[in-house]
């Protein structure tokens, strides 16, 4: 039970079950992997609420690896549960700078991206002490040395009589076994660590047709259910693309490269899949391919698309977008995007596009952290009779792998694509 200005509120009617242990631990580290609609992201931003009104000197410090993703994610789940709680009215919560603050103390949650780690180490709490942070979609974290700096950033002593405790907690889907995060928390955890596993089972306020999405997922997409639905670790064996890095480069010095050129592609998506840009520069003589930007939501609109490519800065460039959608194609042609065209399927297009993209070198850009994740999963589907490879890729983690091919079309040799 907890009473706020009067107010009693009995938690579990608001957080329901599945996570008592999660709720309870004050180690160091709490490490929460799990399915879509596990509740994980949502019970963390309950409990990030909960606790900074019940104790008076603790702030916090909420990250992702890009900064601009925070206000659609983490920024909206508090907000979420501010208003899920009731007490609206004892937070005071900005979008510039993007800051919340609780009125009756001056303590704040503080929201920083690792695409700008000066900003990160150097926060200076106003009140109380900087104790607890919170790390959303930590997969994106593909370096075990930034999460050290984030790490060494939470230190210091907090005062006994204060019964403030320092805390990590990280929440995510586990695409990929190979990732640092299995071998250090999973793996071998001390006894600082709370290392666990949800999935939607435990969610008791998914509807029937939530529920329908993971069995129709799980009949037919048994590998994409063991982890987005079951919150088991991703097993990656056979991937398309192995000729990449993640690695920050200045986008303005390799644009003014004579033999580069820009490369944009658009997929299309809306209530289960996202729509995806691909923003792309290309040497051909040199075989590289940097990719420097991204596009990835669900649930947009052709007006929403117009909008987001528009706020980007690329509404001018040259976009080759799915042939399957020509009406979107006609409406973002009408709404300004000029430079539109159609993407050219034909048969064997998808293979034949793999193909010529294998030759190149590609460098992404950190910020791209949905290219990153779709990369790094993206495999040759397998017989499910025989287990052995086929020659086609999966249809899962495609969506901008399909606008990057979509995008470099234009460059590939040969008769390589026919219209229909």
């Amino acid at each position: 039970m907890m009473k706020v200005k009067g107010k009693r509120i009995h938690l579990p009617d608001y957080v329901g079950k599945g996570y008592g242990t999660f709720w309870r631990w004050k180690g160091r580290y709490r490490v929460c992997k799990g399915s879509r609609a596990s509740k994980k992201s949502k019970t963390a931003a309950l409990w990030y609420i909960v606790n900074m009104m019940k104790y008076p000197e603790a702030n916090t410090l909420v990250v992702r690896k890009v900064f601009r993703t925070l206000k659609d994610s983490c920024f909206t789940e508090l907000k979420w549960a501010i208003h899920r709680l009731g007490v609206d009215e004892f937070w005071d919560i900005k979008e510039s700078p993007l800051e919340m603050t609780y009125k009756p103390t001056g303590q704040k949650i503080y929201f920083r991206g690792l695409d700008d780690p000066l900003k990160v180490t150097s926060i200076t709490v106003e009140h109380g002490y900087l104790c607890w942070m919170w790390i959303e979609e930590a997969y994106e974290i593909s370096k075990e040395s930034d999460f050290d700096m984030l790490d060494e950033s939470i230190r210091g002593a907090v005062p006994e009589e204060t019964g403030l405790f320092k805390q990590i907690t990280l929440t995510f889907n586990p695409w990929n076994e190979h990732h640092w995060l299995k071998a250090r928390f999973f793996d071998h955890p001390d006894e600082e660590t709370l290392a666990m596993t949800t999935n939607y089972l435990c969610n008791e306020w998914l509807d029937k047709a939530d529920k329908k999405v993971f069995e129709t997922m799980r009949l037919n997409n048994p590998r994409r259910y063991r982890v987005a639905g079951l919150g088991d670790w991703g097993i990656v064996e056979g991937l398309i693309f192995e000729n990449w890095e993640e690695q920050a480069f200045d986008i303005d010095k390799i644009r003014a490269l004579e033999s580069v050129q820009s490369a944009f592609g658009l997929d299309f998506g809306y209530t289960n899949d996202p729509s995806a840009l691909f923003c792309g520069l290309i040497d051909v003589s040199a075989k590289t391919i940097w990719v420097f930007d991204e596009m990835y939501k669900k649930g947009m609109s052709n007006e929403a698309i117009y909008d987001e490519v528009l706020q980007m800065g690329y509404s001018k460039e040259r976009i080759k977008a799915d042939s399957a959608e020509p009406k979107s194609i006609d409406r973002l042609y009408n709404l300004g995007i000029s430079h539109i065209h159609r993407a050219r399927k034909g048969k064997d297009s998808i293979n034949n596009g793999i193909d010529y993209i294998q030759d190149f070198h590609i460098i992404i850009h950190p910020r791209c952290v949905n290219f990153l994740t779709e990369i790094s999963n993206y495999t040759w589907d397998t017989d499910p009779k025989t287990g052995k490879k086929l020659n086609k890729p999966i249809d899962d983690f495609n969506h901008l792998m399909d606008a990057m091919r979509y995008a470099l079309e234009d460059f590939s040799k040969g008769e390589t694509f026919s219209f229909e």
